[in-house]
């Protein structure tokens, strides 16, 4: 490996990756170029970069993801229908490839050696970043300083914040650790450490509590093309849009929200809040109109590689052959997923009223409870006959 003279850091401007731009720069002797991804976060931008340069930066980079982000990584995890282990919608997983392919753009831009995140190594986010990057990029070399410095608490990030003159605000410490995006916020740490604790009222923040939603329903449309939602009643929106939007409403009526304990990659348990508004209404949209836009086997197939394709994602898998090659089988079964869904959004929850679809196999002349001239009831018998055949050779 030749001496790394330059590193791209993926940079929030807090006190963690504040440290780390000083680290880096002290410990490995070479410049250091910050990149900034806005996916919808909400942060106050603003000042980031003059405080990148004020601790050390060499040049910063601070982008708008927002379009890109939901249509080229959200709307295709979603036409897969992912879910990981029945609950999660995926919202912090699916925004490291996406920052970590950004990442390593730079890197080739600017000529850089090396990149560098702040993910800790009891987590998931280092291995979506480093897959994403040995994916892409297999020359440069991924710096993570969780791994390596013996900064091993807040305390000792302050003092060496404090030793070399990176402001440290005087805030009270917040409990938990959070990611945002516009697809969710995730909560983690704090009370949230024992199962058992309810999670205080701070871990919720893009949606009221169900008891004090609205006490009127409210009901929209969602209209889709292809599987992608393009227009929220009868308005066409741009994805990032279409999402934001969304989040209003199912904030406001207290949709999304989910408490679970779940398996990590690299092999713990760890329990997080996470809130989904926008995020939870498209997929009930989504999973309805399928209802009636795809055929039995072929949603029946599609459902059984749900939680393989889910497990890619959340274990950083996105730029692989297999992820790939699912999401043309994904996205063929979309092909004719087009159509609208009326919803209710009513206090924590997502009723579908009704679907319509020109691709529509749902045949009311086959269906009905009433007379018709298409379907032989007398047929049925023969066919359970054969259906348990196997069953009476067991006789």
């Amino acid at each position: 490996m030749s001496k790394i003279e330059k590193v791209v850091l993926a940079y929030s401007g807090g006190l963690d990756t504040s440290v780390i731009l000083k680290w880096i720069k002290k410990t490995y002797q070479c410049e250091v170029i910050t990149f900034t991804a806005d996916l919808g976060q909400e942060e106050e931008l603003s000042g980031l970069e003059e405080k990148a340069l004020k601790t050390g930066a060499s040049k910063v980079y601070i982008e708008d993801l927002r379009e890109e982000f939901v249509k080229e990584y959200v709307f295709p995890m979603f036409r897969a229908k992912a879910i990981y282990e029945g609950r999660y919608l995926l919202g912090t997983s699916i925004a490291r490839p996406l920052i970590a392919k950004k990442l390593v753009e730079i890197a080739r831009k600017e000529g850089a050696q090396a990149i560098a995140h702040g993910a800790t190594g009891k987590g998931n986010d280092q291995v979506r970043f480093e897959l994403t990057a040995m994916a892409l990029a297999p020359e440069l070399k991924t710096i993570a300083p969780w791994r390596e410095w013996d900064l091993n608490s807040r305390k000792a990030l302050i003092s060496f914040a404090q030793e070399n003159g990176i402001p440290v605000p005087v805030t009270k410490e917040k409990p938990y650790s959070c990611d945002r995006n516009l697809l969710h916020i995730s909560f983690e740490g704090g009370e949230l450490e024992d199962p058992w604790l309810e999670p205080g009222e701070g871990t919720y923040l893009l949606t009221v509590p169900p008891e004090k939603a609205p006490e009127q329903p409210e009901i929209i449309t969602l209209e889709f093309e292809a599987g992608n939602p393009v227009g929220l009643n009868g308005k066409k929106l741009s994805p990032a849009n279409l999402l934001k939007e969304l989040n209003v409403l199912g904030g406001k009526h207290g949709i999304g929200r989910i408490d679970m304990v779940e398996n990590r990659f690299v092999g713990m348990k760890s329990r997080g809040v996470y809130e989904t508004p926008g995020g939870t209404i498209l997929y009930v949209a989504h999973q309805d109109l399928e209802g009636i836009c795809l055929d039995r086997e072929v949603l029946h197939l599609r459902d059984s590689l749900v939680p393989k394709y889910a497990e890619m994602v959340y274990n950083g898998f996105w730029f692989s052959p297999e992820r790939e090659a699912l999401q043309a089988f994904m996205d063929k079964t979309q092909e004719k997923v087009t159509g609208e869904v009326r919803l209710k959004l009513y206090k924590g929850n997502v009723y579908p009223l009704g679907r319509r679809s020109p691709y529509s196999l749902y045949n009311p002349e086959f269906a009905t409870f009433e007379a018709d001239e298409v379907y032989n009831q007398k047929d049925a018998a023969g066919f359970i006959r054969l259906q348990g055949l196997r069953l009476l050779a067991r006789k």
